[in-house]
């Protein structure tokens, strides 16, 4: 028998207050009140874009952030000189060591330690409300640093910091310990259909 109208409107409505019923169990369960830890991997475009996009945010709620960019380009990225310069912002790019160009394993050891010196610190300050660690986890995938390292700084870290990660891949050590891990897949790049990189979208 075919429902007319008004009872097709009454079942559309008794669905959308089921799922309200579930939602609101949810976030009534929700109680606690706490910094998390957010890890963004995967192989498609806009991880980092995300953590700055999320550090804006922050940002636009008074919050104080460090950045530590562990990848170091040929050119200084949009985001490095636009946030470079906020007053809430401490930011810091992995110095002589690793960079997509050239591969020196020396320096680029070197150069990781320096750059954990400084996101260690940062993720020990309670005048920190966000940690943003762009691209670490190529750290351990060629394995200058340690994850427990990081695992334990995040254990101990304020209770209110919020943290988060990139990197295309990450030690299952790393994807175990932290609340929300996102994966960004890749379906279609414009490069691969042969359109240059550019300022604005690339870096």
């Amino acid at each position: 028998m075919e429902r007319t109208p008004e009872q097709q409107a009454q079942i559309e409505m008794a669905k959308r207050l089921k799922k309200k019923e579930v939602v609101d169990k949810k976030i009534a369960a929700a109680t606690e009140e706490r910094g998390v830890s957010i890890l963004l991997t995967g192989n498609g475009k806009g991880k980092s874009s995300s953590a700055f996009g999320t550090m804006a945010r922050a940002l636009g709620h008074g919050h104080k952030a460090t950045v530590v960019q562990f990848i170091k380009g040929r050119k200084e990225t949009g985001e490095q000189l636009f946030f470079g310069q906020h007053p809430q912002v401490s930011f810091h790019v992995m110095g002589h060591g690793f960079t997509w160009e050239t591969r020196d394993p020396e320096l680029e050891q070197q150069a990781a330690h320096q750059a954990w010196e400084v996101a260690k610190q940062a993720l020990a300050d309670e005048n920190v409300d966000f940690v943003l660690l762009d691209e670490i986890t190529y750290m351990y995938k060629y394995g200058y640093l340690d994850v427990a390292d990081l695992v334990a700084a995040l254990a101990q870290r304020p209770a209110h910091q919020n943290v988060m990660m990139t990197g295309r891949t990450a030690p299952r050590e790393l994807l175990d310990s932290v609340d929300t891990h996102s994966k960004i897949a890749n379906e279609r790049h414009a490069f691969e259909g042969g359109v240059k990189a550019q300022p604005g979208i690339e870096w």
